[in-house]
């Protein structure tokens, strides 16, 4: 089954890709490795969960706002590459979760990202990770996720 017809599968379709909110390009593909700037979970243009985990938003929102980051960093990889079924690897995630100063468990917010990955792509889709706390991110955002991908020449 194509990654696409899976993602139909789980009722979830790719957006457009979201445009740069400051001075930067949504990605940079050298060689077959693909590096995508910080995805917010902006859906039709606006940012879904705004605010800080552990205070504005639970845990719970914080994960699911994690899987909107990742399905937006999969839609500038297809505008790229042209199919997800050319992703050989998810290498690496990086998330920054927008929190409180005692806020133990940006990975499990993470995890939303994580999960929805390994759900999409199978083993192609376990990756290295890095999951931090952060007092503020752009537009108010709950989460900023990126992303190295190799993909297929």
């Amino acid at each position: 089954m194509s990654v696409e017809k899976k993602l139909e599968s789980l009722g979830l379709s790719l957006p457009k890709p979201p445009k740069p909110v400051a001075a930067y390009i949504p990605a940079v593909k050298t060689g077959n490795v693909i590096f995508i700037s910080g995805q917010i979970p902006v859906v039709e243009g606006k940012v879904r969960y705004k605010g800080k985990v552990g205070q504005d938003i639970s845990v719970e929102e914080g994960y699911e706002a994690a899987k909107i980051c990742a399905l937006n960093a999969l839609s500038i990889i297809k505008d790229i590459v042209g199919s997800l079924d050319k992703v050989k690897r998810i290498v690496r995630i990086v998330g920054y979760v927008n929190c409180t100063e005692d806020f133990e468990e940006p990975h499990k917010v993470v995890n939303g990202a994580s999960e929805f990955l390994v759900k999409i792509f199978g083993e192609k889709g376990r990756h290295a990770r890095l999951a931090l706390g952060s007092n503020a991110l752009p537009l108010g955002a709950a989460i900023e996720l990126e992303m190295i991908v190799e993909v297929e020449e």
